[in-house]
């Protein structure tokens, strides 16, 4: 089932000046080819925004981090190819989803993955998933590595067996405080982002308050949940899709050293690790667009090679 969303603005309203992965007059062109829609997709009902792109190409499905919704990656979608389609959604009780009646867990979730491209009439996708997004695409692919051609992972960690963050930025992800009050945001936004929030806070504001939509607060602690006990570790060597590995050097959610396991791990994977913190996917997007590009335009598999990007 799918129907068009009766109340959405535009997508990328309210996209923040002040931080660098905005460009304009590029993404009023990007907001017209895109379309927003509620699907059905096996008994959940997902907000869904699909960029149509060229027919041929393999569409980029994104996986967002936890409690934003589908708008904070649209700097980085506006940078991309424009031929290149793109797929992006919200979990259950976050942005314009609507609420699940029970909590789910990551290895339960790869189903609902694989009904959306069925539902959008795609038989494969190149998957990029971000923080939280980065564990339910590593889930995705080790399940149905049929689906994915492609793996990018950005800023994430192998789940609850990784090096962790301090104890106080654990403490502030326990909450989705930030992602309800602005000024909070802007007050802990260098602290816990890292990168360019450490220069400009308005930046991580803006991204999770000027150009995303909120949800009730138990969609985040559902998000949560479906963490629980939950692991790659073990079964990374598995992973043989080519995989794209981008993690900040001043990331305080998920430390770098992360990304090097993962990386060491992953048979066929390239790090790049550029400068910066956690949300410099959106904050930086046409840096790290052209990163994404490359890899997803690679003819060839990758090797196991590692960048430190400037």
């Amino acid at each position: 089932m799918t129907a068009d969303e009766p109340d959405s603005e535009p997508i990328g309203k309210g996209r923040p000046r002040s931080g660098r992965g905005w460009i304009p007059g590029r993404s009023r062109k990007a907001e017209a080819s895109q379309r927003m829609r509620i699907l059905s997709v096996g008994g959940r009902s997902l907000r869904v925004s699909v960029r149509e792109g060229t027919p041929g190409w393999p569409p980029l499905l994104l996986c967002n981090g936890i409690g934003v919704s589908l708008e904070l990656l649209q700097p980085f979608v506006d940078v991309l190819d424009p031929r290149r389609p793109v797929i992006r959604f919200d979990m259950p009780g976050v942005g314009g989803s609507p609420a699940a009646f029970l909590p789910y867990h990551l290895v339960t979730l790869p189903p609902l993955l694989s009904g959306l491209l069925d539902e959008l009439g795609y038989q494969q996708a190149d998957v990029l998933g971000i923080s939280w997004g980065g564990a339910l695409a590593q889930q995705f692919a080790l399940s149905r590595a049929d689906r994915v051609r492609r793996l990018v992972l950005v800023s994430t960690a192998p789940g609850v067996i990784m090096v962790p963050a301090s104890p106080s930025i654990l403490l502030r992800m326990l909450s989705p405080r930030r992602h309800r009050d602005p000024d909070y945001a802007a007050r802990i936004a260098g602290e816990l982002y890292g990168g360019s929030a450490r220069e400009d806070p308005i930046v991580a504001r803006d991204l999770l308050h000027a150009t995303t939509r909120l949800g009730p607060a138990w969609g985040y602690y559902y998000q949560l949940l479906a963490t629980a006990g939950w692991t790659s570790l073990p079964f990374l060597p598995r992973l043989r899709l080519p995989t794209l590995i981008l993690a900040g050097d001043d990331d305080p959610i998920i430390p770098v050293a992360n990304a090097r396991i993962m990386h060491r791990l992953i048979p066929h994977s390239d790090l790049h690790i550029y400068r910066g913190g956690h949300l410099e996917l959106a904050a930086d997007a046409e840096h790290l667009g052209a990163i994404v590009e490359a890899f997803l335009d690679a003819d060839t598999t990758t090797g196991a090679t590692t960048t430190d990007g400037s």
